[in-house]
C-alpha cells in the first residue's frame, strides 16, 4: 500500500498541496520538529524548524555583509571626493605652468598614493617659450593616436607605444586623455599614472574619479594652449 502511494504521489504533488493549503503547518505544527533534514553546515540532521532558522540566520549574515560593504564603499567615496577637492584647490591656486607638472606629480604621490605620474601634451603652446617644458616633450604619433582614440581613461597594462614614458618597475597604469573646451574627440594630451601594485589600476575599475581628475588637469593646461 505504501509503495502504491509513493508511485502515485510525486514531489510536485506535495509542493502543490503545500502551496494550496497554506495553513498546513499551522494545523500540524508538531511536524516541524518531527521532520529531520541534513544540516547545511554538515553537522548531522536537524529539524525542519531548525533548518529554517539556520537559513534565516545565513540570509541575515549575507545582508549584514552587504550593508557593511556599502558603508565601506560610501566612506571610501567620501575620502576620494575630499582628495579630489583638495587637488582641485591646489590647481586653482597655481598660476605658473612651470609648477603644474611638479604639482600634479606631488599630489598624485602624496594625496592619491600614486607612485609615478606625468603629463604629455602634443598640442603646441600659445607661447613658444613654453615649448621647452617637459610636458611638451615629443611622443610618437602611434602613442598620441592611441590616446586620441580612447573614449575613456584606459586602465591596466600599458601599450607598446608607451614604453619609456614611465619607470619599468611599474605594474599597472591609467592613461587619462586631456581635452580642451570639452572636445572629447580630439585629446591634446594625456595624464599617465603608474603604480607598482598590479591591482591598483584594473581594466574593470570605476572611472568616475579618474575622469574628474582628467577634467581638472585639462582645464589647468588649456589656458596655455
Amino acid at each position: 500500500m505504501q509503495e502504491d502511494i509513493q508511485n502515485t504521489i510525486s514531489a510536485d504533488d506535495v509542493k502543490s498541496y503545500l502551496r494550496t493549503y497554506k495553513n498546513f503547518f499551522e494545523e500540524h505544527a508538531s511536524l516541524l520538529t518531527e521532520i529531520f533534514l541534513p544540516s547545511p553546515h554538515g553537522s548531522g540532521a536537524i529539524s525542519l524548524a531548525e533548518r529554517q532558522q539556520l537559513a534565516q540566520r545565513d540570509k541575515i549574515r549575507v545582508q549584514e555583509v552587504m550593508l557593511a560593504q556599502l558603508i565601506e564603499f560610501g566612506e571610501q567615496n567620501d575620502v576620494t571626493s575630499h582628495k579630489v577637492h583638495s587637488f582641485s584647490v591646489k590647481l586653482l591656486e597655481n598660476k605658473d605652468l612651470n609648477r603644474l607638472q611638479p604639482l600634479i606629480a606631488e599630489s598624485m604621490q602624496h594625496v592619491f598614493d600614486v607612485k609615478e605620474s606625468q603629463v604629455r601634451i602634443w598640442l603646441k603652446p600659445n607661447d613658444e617659450a613654453l615649448a621647452q617644458e617637459t610636458v611638451f616633450a615629443p611622443v610618437s604619433d602611434t602613442f598620441s593616436d592611441w590616446v586620441v582614440a580612447l573614449e575613456a581613461p584606459h586602465c591596466g597594462a600599458k601599450p607598446e607605444s608607451a614604453e619609456g614614458l614611465l619607470g619599468e618597475n611599474l605594474q599597472s597604469f591609467a592613461f587619462i586623455p586631456l581635452y580642451k573646451d570639452g572636445d572629447k574627440k580630439h585629446a591634446f594630451g594625456v595624464l599617465i599614472l603608474g603604480s607598482e601594485d598590479q591591482k591598483r589600476f584594473k581594466a574593470d575599475m570605476g572611472l568616475m574619479y579618474l575622469k574628474r581628475i582628467g577634467d581638472l588637469v585639462s582645464a589647468s593646461f588649456s589656458a596655455y594652449l
